[in-house]
């Protein structure tokens, strides 16, 4: 005998109280703009009240609200590329030849990778590295910043980055390889 799956019902009326906090982490993380953050939220349960008739009651109400705040954040996404794509990605093109010896394929000696120094784990260190992590992303071109954001926090596969974001694979693996540098400088100079 199979047991029939749980449907979940919505319930609108605690959403504020229940899912707004852990919204806005979901959305700042990967925003950082405080303001954008509230107002995502804030649109994400008003959609959630005019899309209630399609709710299929698969998922938790928390996992559909996150799914619609993820879909908002996309929109921002491609909002801040938009208009970025070519010379970003030109100027990277240019760029990523120089950190490599074109022979072997491995790192310049000048340019391969420091230790980081965080081989034993400390809370107090770990929130450190987090808010530099931090102030490191906010630098990245806005584009950058959505595919690594895409890539690495939210785990979406290549193939979800490049057509939400309207780029070719072959850009995709130029701007994640080059946010990663700069990232990776950015923590060396700011960090170790």
């Amino acid at each position: 005998m199979t047991i029939p799956p749980t449907i979940h019902q919505l319930d609108p009326k605690n959403w504020v109280k229940a899912y707004a906090d852990y919204l806005y982490m979901y959305a700042i993380t990967r925003i950082n703009d405080e303001e954008q953050a509230q107002d995502l939220v804030q649109e994400t349960f008003l959609a959630g009240l005019q899309a209630m008739s399609r709710f299929a009651g698969k998922s938790s109400e928390r996992t559909w609200l996150t799914a619609i705040l993820k879909n908002k954040i996309i929109d921002v996404y491609r909002k801040k590329s938009s208009g970025l794509r070519t010379q970003e990605l030109t100027h990277a093109e240019g760029e990523v030849v120089d950190f490599f010896d074109a022979g072997d394929g491995h790192w310049t000696e000048q340019h391969a990778p420091q230790p980081f120094g965080l081989e034993h784990y400390d809370p107090l260190e770990g929130k450190e590295f987090n808010s530099i992590l931090k102030m490191c992303m906010e630098k990245l071109p806005a584009l950058w910043l959505s595919v690594f954001t895409m890539k690495h926090l939210d785990e979406e596969p290549t193939e979800a980055v490049c057509a939400e974001l309207k780029i070719s694979a072959s850009n995709y693996w130029v701007i994640i390889h080059r946010a990663k540098l700069n990232l990776r400088a950015c923590l060396q100079k700011n960090w170790i």
